[in-house]
């Protein structure tokens, strides 16, 4: 389980990061879309970052 809560932990920092990246410059981690704006960015990095985290801290209640 340590493993498990290690990857969320992980995602979730990476998930930020994107996001913070993607403020900057959108078309950098949104190239993929048509369009791309900072609303999509924080719609899908924002919600990965919260998803994984949240995930991170459910785990820790099953701690071993």
């Amino acid at each position: 389980m340590h493993y498990v809560r290690l990857l969320l932990y992980y995602l979730s920092i990476t998930s930020v990061a994107f996001l913070v990246i993607g403020l900057w410059k959108p078309w950098i981690m949104l190239w993929w879309e048509d369009t791309q704006n900072r609303r999509k960015v924080l719609k899908v990095y924002g919600t990965l970052a919260l998803i994984f985290y949240v995930a991170y801290l459910i785990t820790s209640f099953y701690e071993d």
